[in-house]
């Protein structure tokens, strides 16, 4: 299986920090996100990962050419940001009509990516999408995710004021190839997989929640927290020490 990260944003609510470097490359007990991204798919068995750069993308390029990780990545610039769904869309060729990961790399998880992957391949009939989950201590700023007795998600609450329960999406999805045909449906080349493409499959969605580490860090506050809650755990190669 191949996985897509996403990794071309400004990363806005982190200024000042990515005024001068790239979301991805923030650095978390010295390592930048995009090294723990790295090592978490291709040690989990992931084939080759693309990448997209835009925002102060030399600094992207200059990490992976340098990376032990080199060999087993792609990367593609967008001179113009075309949402989440619409880089699926423009690399669909890269996915070779398999299903394929898409992972938004401004999280710090240690996900088990070979349960994920083998979770999606037993999925209910009928299921398209096989979607991350995890325990949110701030449920109103997340999307929140409600599941029938199989697992499958049956509603999705973004970011409201009381929102029913905290197993929220944590934006890491295995496609079916079907997907890049409903984003080619929208006939434009911006799309949105979170507003867009997911409401569509409602009913059609496994969740498959982490028992690992999730934290979104893209905020200073976030950073902070998630410096503070891995430097005694050390997450690296081996997992969560």
């Amino acid at each position: 299986m191949r996985a897509l990260l996403l990794a071309a944003g400004q990363g806005l609510r982190l200024l000042p920090i990515t005024a001068t470097t790239a979301k991805c490359m923030v650095e978390i007990n010295g390592r930048p996100l995009l090294d723990y991204w790295l090592e978490l798919l291709l040690n989990g068995g992931i084939e080759r990962v693309l990448v997209n750069t835009h925002w102060l993308e030399d600094q992207v390029i200059d990490f992976v050419k340098a990376s032990r990780w080199a060999a087993h990545v792609d990367l593609v610039h967008e001179e113009e940001l075309l949402g989440t769904g619409g880089t699926v869309l423009a690399n669909r060729h890269w996915f070779q009509g398999q299903s394929f990961i898409v992972a938004h790399a401004d999280n710090l998880t240690d996900f088990d990516v070979c349960g994920f992957v083998d979770a999606h391949r037993r999925r209910p009939a009928g299921h398209a999408v096989t979607m991350l989950g995890f325990r949110t201590d701030t449920p109103r700023s997340c999307g929140i995710l409600e599941l029938n007795h199989r697992g499958t998600v049956v509603a999705f609450h973004e970011k409201v004021e009381n929102p029913p329960g905290n197993l929220a999406n944590g934006a890491v999805y295995i496609f079916e190839p079907e997907v890049i045909d409903a984003i080619a449906s929208f006939g434009r080349p911006i799309v949105d997989l979170s507003t867009e493409i997911i409401p569509r499959y409602i009913g059609r969605i496994l969740c498959v929640e982490t028992r690992g580490y999730y934290r979104d860090i893209g905020t200073p506050e976030s950073l902070r927290r998630a410096i503070a809650d891995t430097a005694p755990r050390r997450i690296s190669r081996t997992g969560v020490a």
